[in-house]
């Protein structure tokens, strides 16, 4: 665990749960693709660089995810880093309430104000900045949050973030978090069709071969579509339907599986109502959803 591995002749990765990259700019600095998902993993990251006899010059979230940006604070306060994120999600990373609010959708109850909901606040510059490394590649990957990115380095390694689960994970959890499925579906199809010497997901192994991967992911994507749409053949509210969909994958409910599941249904949601897919009409105060 937190092993370092060498992916190209300047691009490395460091393999624990979040996988952290890291590319070499020059002979003793280096860049961190993402922060880690605490300061535990950040101080690990540190000590690996400094055993290279490298300095850490800047970290590029690919999204404000709090297993992302846990570690930021201290690899910022330590090092005095840069960090870049990009659009919606360099405001998540600078003002990490933001992500709590969004799911709770209001003031976010103490029992959500968790280092897993909401990191500690990092001062983060857009990708736009001139000090962001030209080296890089961005690949824009939205879905999975407002606008997360990967990154291809020079040694033709690409690092995907969250774009895919590992098909361990999505028998496990069945359902992850997905905030815009359109969005992801596109993604997966741009990921399919990719090429490059390495792939390393966040959450999944390293793989020179991506695209059956991104077809499980899609089919996994779809299937739960479906299964909503299925649970909309009689009228529901949304309250019974997030209740049947706990029931149906035999999930647990607690504060942070409440916002993050039902965030991730409401999106399923209005993916199937722009489609034409379902229906929804208010009736007696409450919102009413129905296959269409």
């Amino acid at each position: 665990m937190y092993e370092l591995i060498q992916a190209g002749e300047r691009t490395y990765y460091i393999d624990c749960p979040v996988k952290m990259g890291i590319f070499l700019l020059d002979k003793t600095h280096a860049c961190l693709i993402d922060g880690g998902s605490g300061k535990d993993a950040a101080k690990k990251a540190l000590k690996h660089l400094s055993a290279q006899g490298w300095e850490l010059a800047c970290v590029i979230n690919t999204h404000s995810h709090g297993d992302h940006t846990g570690g930021n604070q201290l690899l910022q306060s330590r090092t005095g880093c840069k960090i870049f994120a990009n659009g919606i999600e360099q405001a998540f990373t600078q003002a990490p309430i933001l992500e709590p609010a969004f799911l709770f959708g209001g003031f976010p109850p103490k029992a959500l104000r968790n280092h897993f909901l909401e990191a500690a606040p990092s001062n983060a510059l857009p990708l736009t900045d001139p000090a962001f490394p030209q080296a890089l590649e961005v690949i824009n990957l939205p879905g999975h949050c407002f606008d997360m990115i990967g990154l291809r380095t020079p040694d033709d390694v690409v690092f995907l973030a969250d774009a895919l689960a590992s098909e361990e994970t999505m028998q496990k959890y069945q359902l992850s978090f997905l905030y815009d499925v359109e969005a992801y579906l596109a993604t997966l199809q741009k990921i399919e069709g990719m090429q490059a010497k390495l792939f390393i997901p966040s959450h999944a192994a390293a793989t020179s071969e991506i695209a059956s991967l991104a077809r499980l992911n899609r089919e996994k994507t779809l299937q739960i579509a479906n299964t909503l749409l299925a649970l909309c053949g009689a009228p529901r509210t949304f309250e019974e339907l997030l209740q049947a969909v706990f029931a149906h994958y035999a999930l647990h409910m607690d504060w942070n599986q409440f916002v993050l599941i039902g965030s991730t249904v409401r999106s399923y949601l209005a993916y199937l109502y722009n489609r034409q897919e379902v229906t929804a009409r208010i009736t007696d105060n409450q919102m009413i959803w129905e296959r269409a």
